[in-house]
């Protein structure tokens, strides 16, 4: 691990975003709630916001950090969903990897729920949206 016993203590914070692509006959059963597993949204945004606080126990060398917010939301689109999840401490390291992590587990989890209806569902991406806090400021992601 990287020693950040020098590193000041700031806010931090992190947002995600991931994405899967859903059929219409998919995403129909999901906005009604007739897929097999259950509520999949609120399942697959409980799983993102449990991961993210097991960020360490899955990314080798990731330091345990006291998490004070995260968030994961689920907003359903024309084709598919897209989850962006926001984590946030104060700490001497940053709660990217968190963040990602919570985005990740999220549209895996969705992946589960629906395979059983759409095997076909694609993960087209999980990214860094933005990062603020600590020696490098603030990083925004370009439109795109």
């Amino acid at each position: 691990m990287v020693d950040v016993s020098e590193k000041t203590a700031t806010s931090r914070r992190a947002i995600a975003e991931s994405f899967i692509r859903l059929s219409k006959q998919t995403l129909s059963l999901l906005r009604k709630g007739k897929l097999p597993k259950g509520n999949a949204l609120e399942t697959a945004r409980l799983a993102g916001i449990l991961a993210a606080k097991r960020t360490p126990d899955l990314i080798p060398l990731c330091h345990p950090l006291l998490l004070t917010h995260v968030d994961v939301e689920a907003q359903l689109q024309v084709n598919g969903v897209r989850f962006e999840a926001s984590v946030s401490c104060t700490g001497s390291t940053g709660v990217e990897m968190e963040a990602l992590t919570a985005a990740s587990v999220s549209v895996l989890t969705l992946y589960d729920m629906v395979k059983a209806v759409e095997k076909g569902a694609t993960i087209e991406r999980i990214r860094l949206l933005e990062k603020s806090g600590g020696k490098s400021g603030l990083y925004r992601r370009r439109s795109s």
